[in-house]
């Protein structure tokens, strides 16, 4: 049987390692590669925190004293957009302009949300909903603050599309026990504060207390 005749150069051929065909394949890493890649990365983040900050969170400037302890005017907070939220009682929100009196984006906490029952103590200023005293651990100081006559009537039972906001700072705050403001209907929401970002100056020592930055989810 005649034998059969090798092809050196096929035979050559076959014994090459495929890494080195990959890499005679392979474009170099030149300057100009490097500054694409890192272009269409930078790119792609600042559209993704366009498009975040646009549709699902801003960042909101706090003003006034009516959340003090909690919040002092200057700090801003990075607020989640309110189509994204589940509101809740001890959630910190913001409500857009809400009438001829209240023109500015104002700050609150909520309390009670649809179909619950608040009262309020007019002595003592503690809250109740559904007959259940609520425990403020985040409240300034003691009630003592007068309406004067333009506080709504309570017990207030709320309608499904309604929250009860009350400041922290009970005393310098325009909120819903004043017919002002009264239960806020929930289309007012402007979303929910998730995080301090940026301390405003704390008034007794008009300094930043870089410590306060975190959370403002309402604790257990």
């Amino acid at each position: 049987m005649a034998e059969e005749e090798k092809n050196p150069e096929l035979e050559e051929s076959a014994q090459t390692p495929e890494g080195e065909a990959g890499e005679d394949r392979k474009e170099p890493d030149t300057l100009e590669n490097l500054i694409y890649c890192w272009a269409q990365a930078l790119t792609g983040a600042v559209v993704g925190v366009v498009l975040l900050f646009t549709f699902a969170v801003r960042l909101i400037g706090v003003s006034g004293p009516s959340m003090q302890d909690t919040l002092y005017t200057g700090d801003r907070l990075l607020v989640l957009n309110a189509m994204f939220c589940d509101f809740k009682a001890g959630d910190v929100v913001v409500i857009n302009a809400y009438n001829a009196e209240l023109s500015d984006t104002i700050v609150k906490r909520i309390v009670a949300t649809g179909g619950q029952t608040v009262d309020i103590d007019p002595l003592t200023g503690a809250v109740s909903v559904d007959g259940r005293m609520l425990a403020e651990s985040y409240v300034k100081e003691p009630y003592y603050y007068d309406y004067g006559g333009r506080a709504i009537d309570f017990p207030v039972t709320l309608e499904e599309d309604e929250v009860f906001v009350l400041g922290d700072n009970r005393n310098h705050s325009t909120d819903s026990r004043s017919v002002m403001l009264g239960p806020v209907k929930v289309g007012y929401l402007q979303g929910k504060a998730l995080f301090l970002v940026v301390p405003g100056e704390t008034p007794d020592t008009q300094t930043r207390d870089w410590g306060r930055i975190g959370s403002l989810a309402p604790t257990a």
